[in-house]
């Protein structure tokens, strides 16, 4: 049995009796065809039970609280399906802030994380009555106390600490190692509250943060975390008589990008984490914790799929043919950023095949914009359409306009009905905030 974080294709993704791709009775050929593209595509059925799968999976563990990694993917109507979901947020900027509110979503349902917050952020995070802010540095810490103070408010806090440990990942997507930009080291801890203690008295400190990084395949990483958590919430309660309740172990659970990767399912990871919460309470003789977790990546991506249309091809003797789609780097810039691996089929002609090696390329003008490099594909010819998959997760988040191109559209669909959730971009769009002095 798999999961869906360990499935490359949506669930309900099957070839219908026309010989075309079909994800939850939506033909991806007339997908296309009504939308054009390239076109995002998110099935709303694999996202929920991905969510629920969450849920169950933590359930023995009552004081859990799902926060969703808004950064993997967040727009209004992503947002509202986790909040009907039972999910919070787990929020980076303020424009994420926003979506949340345009959504009719309270920011006492999120927290806010990141290395280096705006002023501007913090002062909306307070305003807006955030549940919890991760204060990751000493300067944040002194404009957070001295903002609430302004505003006569107490925040509630948790302090985002570096673990010190490495997960086998892309170097890019690690974050708990020592060498990080995230996160106070251990050994300044005692400073930091110190400072609450006699200084900051505007903040109440509710916890401690950890994140170790992203697409993680091994699940003792997490009992590491949960063990140098704490064992640091014994140390400060020993030296400084405070009890800490809240720990947040961040999310990073990987998915089936290729046919090479094996992540654990979710359920494996919440075993290792409620038993590891269980056995370390006991070693350090302290009640149970809040336990916050932040999946993102593994709640969307394989929900998502991108359409392309297949344009211009090149054929190399003896070294590559290339076949080149209407998209590219800039609505999925990871194979470009971290040599991030896809897998794809032509969405057509599936009732013949033929099979060829080809390197898809995008239409940017890089020669690093590669979306996949050698795959086996069905004798792809100009105006077939190419269907990536699992590209829920930090396409649409991390999409631009370089070479003045126009963002995409993204549709939901879900039994056999599709839905606009972002529009697609125009060049009215595009030009409206230049000035011409």
């Amino acid at each position: 049995m798999s999961f869906v974080n360990q499935n490359i294709k949506p669930l309900n993704t099957r070839v219908n009796e026309t010989g075309n791709l079909e994800i939850s009775g939506c033909d991806l050929v007339e997908l296309a065809k009504k939308y054009s593209t390239p076109l995002y595509v998110m099935d709303k059925s694999t996202l929920e039970k991905m969510a629920n799968d969450y849920k169950q999976a933590f359930s023995s563990y009552k004081n859990t609280r799902m926060m969703y990694a808004s950064k993997a993917l967040m727009t209004s109507a992503i947002a509202s399906i986790f909040y009907k979901l039972g999910f919070g947020f787990d929020v980076v900027s303020m424009g994420e802030m926003y979506i949340l509110k345009n959504a009719g979503i309270d920011l006492s349902h999120a927290t806010f994380n990141g290395n280096n917050k705006g002023e501007d952020e913090l002062e909306y995070a307070l305003l807006n009555n955030i549940a919890r802010i991760s204060v990751d540095n000493f300067y944040e810490l002194e404009l957070l106390d001295s903002l609430a103070k302004k505003m006569n408010k107490n925040q509630k806090i948790l302090l985002r600490i570096t673990p010190g440990i490495e997960c086998h990942t892309h170097e890019y997507i690690q974050t708990g190692q020592l060498d990080s930009k995230f996160g106070f080291d251990l050994h300044k801890i005692d400073e930091v509250i110190d400072l609450i203690q006699n200084q900051y008295k505007n903040l109440d400190l509710m916890g401690l943060h950890a994140h170790v990084g992203s697409q993680i395949f091994e699940t003792q990483i997490f009992e590491d975390e949960i063990k140098v958590l704490l064992k640091e919430i014994r140390r400060i309660k020993d030296k400084f008589n405070i009890e800490l309740n809240e720990i947040n172990i961040g999310g990073g659970l990987g998915i089936t990008y290729v046919k090479s990767d094996a992540p654990p399912d979710v359920y494996q990871v919440a075993d290792v984490t409620i038993k590891a919460i269980k056995k370390y309470c006991a070693l350090y003789e302290l009640d149970e914790p809040i336990l916050y977790i932040e999946p993102g990546r593994s709640l969307v991506a394989t929900a998502g799929v991108s359409l392309y249309t297949v344009g211009s091809s090149k054929n190399i003797e003896g070294i590559r043919k290339y076949i080149a789609v209407d998209g590219g780097m800039a609505d999925n810039p990871r194979p470009s950023m971290y040599c991030a691996e896809y897998f794809a089929e032509i969405a057509n002609k599936k009732d013949e095949y033929k099979p060829e090696v080809v390197t898809v390329a995008g239409k940017f003008c890089e020669s690093g914009d590669i979306i996949i490099k050698d795959i086996e594909l069905n004798s792809p010819k100009a105006g077939d359409i190419l269907c990536v998959y699992d590209t829920g997760a930090y396409c649409y988040s991390m999409s631009s306009n370089y070479n003045g191109v126009l963002k995409p559209a993204m549709v939901l669909i879900n039994n056999g009905k599709s839905d606009i959730i972002v529009k697609r971009q125009t060049l009215k769009q595009l030009v409206e905030n230049d000035v011409i002095v």
